[in-house]
């Protein structure tokens, strides 16, 4: 007798899914047994995730989607919520960096569209999806932070000022959630990461020396079949 996975018959959904901490935990959770929807602004990309976990056993669809375009996410859950009728998982993954400068020398142009990604469409996407979060009998929002949102550093201002709103945000909605014991918010700061986004902040640190995204992804895992209360933050060590 085969043994179910823990996420049979769940759905999840994953944002900057087609690459680094988002494509790891979408496969670590296709793996565990659920259907995910694999969010990010390039196809061919997702396609590779797609592929990896259809190889591998698993079930995914992608959503080539940009999350900075106004009407976007809307579109998005109009048309899951149409072929879905709940949804477990809503990992918030997708961010960029922004130029690593003096608070005085941030450029307003670039701030406002890292605000509008990191910022203002996970709260678009807590809005659009709460309504089939609701719908499951228990699910999970994880949010990936990072360590600068909640201690300032050196030329990091405007990462981590969009990092700390979030915090707020999700914390905000632990809260007024925890009611109902349905929902739970997980507040996961990934640490020092083999990504992307980590080789443009460290672009002289030697990729080995930190831990892969699927490390992250374990951990997430394992967090979302625990009995932790929500609003709680995980720190992601080696």
């Amino acid at each position: 007798m085969v043994e179910e996975r823990p996420f049979s018959g769940k759905l999840a959904l994953v944002t900057g899914a087609s690459r680094g901490i988002g494509a790891a935990t979408a496969e670590a959770l296709a793996s565990a047994g659920a259907h995910v929807v694999l969010v990010a602004r390039t196809a061919k990309a997702l396609e590779e995730v797609e592929e990896r976990i259809h190889a591998a056993g698993g079930s995914a669809t992608i959503a080539p989607v940009d999350l900075a375009q106004a009407d976007s996410i809307a579109k998005l859950a109009e048309a899951i919520g149409g072929r879905w009728d709940a949804l477990h998982c809503l990992v918030l993954n997708a961010a960029m960096l922004g130029s690593l400068t003096p608070v005085e020398h941030i450029d307003g142009a670039e701030f406002a569209k890292l605000i509008q990604l990191n910022l203002i469409a996970n709260q678009a996407l807590i809005a659009a999806f709460d309504p089939l979060l609701r719908r499951a009998e228990r699910a999970d929002v994880v949010a990936v932070t990072s360590s600068v949102g909640a201690r300032p550093r050196a030329f990091w201002g405007a990462y981590g000022a969009s990092k700390a709103a979030l915090d707020s945000l999700l914390g905000a909605y632990a809260d007024e959630t925890a009611h109902g014991g349905r929902i739970r918010v997980h507040i996961i700061d990934p640490g020092a990461t083999r990504t992307r986004m980590r080789s443009l902040a460290f672009p002289g640190e030697e990729p080995q020396s930190v831990k892969p995204p699927e490390t992250v992804a374990k951990a997430i895992i394992e967090r979302l079949q625990s009995d932790v209360e929500t609003g709680g933050r995980l720190r992601v060590e080696a």
